[in-house]
């Protein structure tokens, strides 16, 4: 049997998973503020995918605050300007703020505002009483987060001590340096404080908007890998419990949906945009050739081999165990993947295509082979404990769903 073209339909079905599962996320929504050149757009831009404040869309909400979003990245930022100027202006953009702030709240937690980053240069090393009463008062309705930017050495600790000592009503003082700042040809002061926003964030954003705040941020990857294990493991007991029917092996094409739809999912927790291309190169790399029956054959008769104790297909039956086997390696290896790219694309490093697709077989492989000996990979399995066997006729329902697909193919065609 010769080398099959790619199906492509496995593609397109999972970028439309992935755009569905982003559509469904609440938006988490910040408020940003300080005086322009404070450094808020770098902020922005260091925390955010895509840099955000670079390539997002501004549209203006009042004079002195515009909305910035981008398609497909679950985050509304309100930015404010003007602070600067003269005092008459100054009261005419708190005024802009509060009335916002307010008209957000009352049309419910999917549109208000979640968090404030006010915005303070650490080496201005003062802070007016007129922006102490803002600050106080713009706690009373949103948590906010003082964020000194600019941070290098003890000034920026002193400012932030001097300013902790007044007690304000905020979630907390951080001293941040965005970027790296090169002092000299041998010299370079790291990135400071940004974990530490995140983290504050996390604890004062509601329930409802942290996936999509997990989604937008590209400082913590270990979180995101963290989330996708998480949804990871309780997909994987839902759909491959202990009760699992077994699966005829002409059957096999059956963990196709499943695994599209589970990796889809991941994709959208980690949040990385991938093209067509990087996408086939991954599905390429476990088999995605010559549509879904192959590939769900192709990873059962190539695969299973590599599972201690799995036996083999000679019987024509799969067992629950497998498949969960199969699918938990699966979703780790994917895992892996995608936070290799997370991490490159914060370093401006894009791998090379045909890495990715050798990565995700290498590990993939490797996951299989190492079975009870790979720590990660049981901790994914399901307990019988924890998952009750599937409703009744599942197998007979995903093969009429396939088989619906097929025909509407061909329809088409």
């Amino acid at each position: 049997m010769g080398k099959a073209e790619l199906d492509f339909s496995l593609v397109e079905e999972m970028l439309q998973k992935t755009k569905e599962e982003i559509e469904k996320m609440n938006p988490v929504n910040v408020l940003l503020v300080g005086k322009t050149g404070v450094g808020k757009s770098t902020l922005v831009n260091n925390v955010f995918r895509e840099r955000l404040a670079s390539t997002g869309i501004g549209k203006p909400v009042t004079k002195h605050l515009r909305r910035i979003e981008k398609e497909g990245i679950p985050i509304v930022l309100y930015d404010t300007r003007g602070l600067e100027l003269s005092k008459d202006v100054q009261a005419e953009v708190r005024k802009e703020i509060f009335l916002t702030i307010d008209g957000k709240q009352d049309k419910g937690p999917t549109e208000s505002i979640h968090v404030i980053y006010y915005c303070i240069n650490a080496n201005s090393s003062r802070i007016e009483e007129a922006e102490i009463d803002f600050i106080n008062e713009l706690a009373e309705k949103v948590p906010v987060v003082i964020v000194l930017t600019q941070s290098i050495g003890e000034t920026a600790e002193e400012f932030k001590g001097y300013i902790e000592a007044l007690n304000l009503n905020v979630v907390a003082v951080l001293t941040i340096l965005a970027e790296p700042f090169v002092i000299s040809k041998d010299i370079t002061i790291p990135q400071k404080g940004l974990k530490d926003l995140i983290t504050l964030t996390f604890e004062v954003i509601p329930e409802e908007a942290k996936k999509a705040f997990t989604n937008a941020q590209q400082v913590d990857i270990e979180r995101k890998v963290k989330a996708a294990r998480r949804w990871a493991t309780r997909y994987i007991a839902t759909t491959f419990g202990i009760g699992f029917t077994p699966i005829p092996f002409s059957d096999a094409t059956v963990l196709v949906p499943m695994q599209i739809t589970m990796m889809s999912h991941i994709t959208a927790i980690f949040g990385i945009s991938l093209d067509r291309t990087s996408i086939a190169s991954i599905l390429g790399a476990i088999g995605g050739t010559s549509g879904a029956t192959y590939l769900g054959r192709y990873i059962v008769s190539n695969l299973i081999k590599l599972i201690p104790g799995a036996g083999t297909v000679a019987g024509g039956i799969i067992s629950g165990g497998t498949a969960s086997v199969l699918t938990s390696a699966l979703a780790l290896s994917y895992i892996e993947v995608l936070a290799f790219i997370a991490k490159g694309e914060v370093k401006g490093e894009y791998p090379d295509l045909r890495n990715i697709g050798e990565l995700m077989h290498t590990r993939l492989q490797e996951r299989l082979k190492n079975g009870k000996n790979d720590a990660d990979l049981q901790e994914l399995l399901p307990q019988k404990s924890d998952n009750p066997p599937p409703k009744k006729g599942w197998l007979q329902k995903v093969k009429q769903r396939l088989s619906k697909k097929e025909d509407d193919k061909k329809t088409v065609e």
